[in-house]
């Protein structure tokens, strides 16, 4: 009998690893807190409840990263998409689900294989020495003693403060003969460019309108649990910062020195919005100091706004909100190790993912991982080209960490998003006619395409046997 495989966290990252662990004929053990231990937003005992929306969004997978993350996890013989698949509920083009009958038929399924033992605890601190290979899948409300005990062997500063997002803008929607490439006084960043960032200009006209239309626009409001948390004061909201005068953002994020807009260099900014590349492929772009708790449509209408950014599509708009996770890409090794101790194996919101199908994915890597590890094979990763697989590359190597004019990076949870995954040509002469026989759509097309051969490919593919 092979060794066990301890799995912490019931949720969905966490049941889908102990499933496919299970189905490797591998034994796992699943520790739960629940209900031994409540946390602030779950409200039964149920393995993989949903605490928020009974959405998993889009289930399209031609056109859309998310539903081709459905569609990906179907095929690597998903049990979350299984048994949201059984409790499907009329949602339009949304995979929407009956929150009470999902939970139950994981929980149904989990409990009745041969190979998982549940255990009803809480792990208060590191896993025991003697747990040789573990996934920890506790999510963005890990208990504070794991928590804590993780972050002094990851030496990794305190997470639990309100952790603040800026918007990130498909590169290809900004407006290049608005904006302009230059660093800050032509200084060269740690890649050795001197034109790092994208610059928006901003006249006062336009800025004060700005401002205007920031502090007018509806924020989202706390939830119970969060209103004691404080805010950094490093990483403040742009509407904070906006409410402590109307000139403030112009000498923080929005400052114009040691910026020359080719096209009138005559003429000095009065403020300008700078974008900084999130990824390694170019293809997104973050917007510096722009943490914000506006509403999403809020967020897309009052940037849109900003010359240069006014057909601006967003991969990720900005957040605010009680977080855990890693900085994976420091931290995590392509199999979601932890480099600091190799036995722990990170999983779901935790690594820096943000969705239901998201988390479960990476579950689902992981718990493919570890029953690879465990029966003396190596595992691939799945092609960056993959849904599946470019996530898990944003996780732990996707994302750029090099440092910067708008203070450390920092790595920030993201959704799946075409933004993610290597390009791809556009075909030269869309099909049809009509909003879907766009370039645009026959590029995600091509996109969804490349992704599931690649998948069918990897999935055909035997784990080799471990080097000694």
């Amino acid at each position: 009998m092979t060794g066990k495989v301890h799995v912490i966290g019931g949720g969905l990252a966490g049941s889908e690893a102990t499933w496919q662990l299970a189905q490797a004929r591998v034994p796992v053990v699943l520790h739960e807190m629940r209900p031994v231990r409540r946390t602030e937003a779950h409200q039964t005992g149920a393995l993989a409840e949903l605490v928020c929306s009974n959405s998993f969004r889009s289930d399209e997978w031609e056109t859309n990263a998310v539903g081709l993350l459905h569609e990906e996890m179907r095929r690597s013989g998903s049990l979350i998409m299984a048994a949201a698949d059984g409790h499907k509920l009329p949602a339009g083009g949304a995979l929407a689900v009956d929150r009470d009958g999902f939970a139950a038929e994981v929980t149904r399924a989990l409990e009745a294989h041969a190979l998982i033992e549940i255990a009803r605890e809480e792990i208060g601190g590191l896993p025991p020495g003697h747990w040789d290979s573990v996934v920890v899948a506790t999510g963005p409300l890990t208990s504070p003693a794991l928590a804590t005990a993780i972050q002094a062997l990851t030496g990794e500063a305190e997470l639990a403060f309100f952790d603040a997002i800026a918007p990130i803008v498909h590169g290809e929607t900004i407006d290049m003969e608005v904006c302009w490439l230059q660093s800050r006084y032509d200084k060269a960043g740690p890649g050795g460019g001197i034109a790092d960032y994208i610059n928006c200009p901003l006249d006062k006209s336009q800025y004060d309108g700005f401002i205007a239309a920031l502090l007018a626009a509806e924020k989202t409001a706390f939830k119970d649990f969060e209103a004691a948390t404080p805010y950094f004061e490093g990483c403040l909201p742009i509407e904070v910062m906006a409410e402590r005068g109307a000139d403030t953002l112009r000498y923080g994020p929005m400052k114009p020195v040691g910026l020359t807009n080719p096209r009138q260099p005559e003429v000095k900014p009065h403020a300008v919005v700078q974008l900084r590349q999130d990824n390694a492929l170019g293809t997104l772009w973050n917007m510096v100091g722009f943490q914000t708790k506006l509403k999403h449509g809020e967020q897309a209408r009052v940037f849109r706004t900003i010359p240069g950014l006014e057909r601006a599509e967003f991969a990720k708009l900005g957040g605010l909100h009680r977080n855990t996770f890693l900085n994976s890409p420091k931290l995590l090794d392509h199999q979601l190790r932890l480099k600091a101790d190799p036995r722990l194996r990170f999983a779901g919101q935790i690594t820096g993912v943000e969705g239901y199908v998201e988390s479960a994915s990476i579950g689902l890597i992981a718990g493919r991982f570890a029953a690879a590890e465990r029966l003396g094979l190596e595992l691939s990763p799945p092609p960056p080209t993959t849904a599946l697989g470019a996530l898990l590359h944003h996780i732990t190597g996707g994302h750029l960490s090099v440092g910067g004019e708008g203070g450390a990076r920092s790595f920030q949870p993201m959704n799946v998003n075409f933004g993610l995954f290597p390009p791809i040509a556009a075909p030269s002469h869309p099909r049809g006619k009509g909003p879907r026989s766009s370039k645009a759509f026959e590029k995600k097309r091509a996109l969804a395409f490349r992704a599931l051969a690649d998948l069918d490919g990897w999935l055909a593919r035997p784990a080799s046997v471990a080097a000694e």
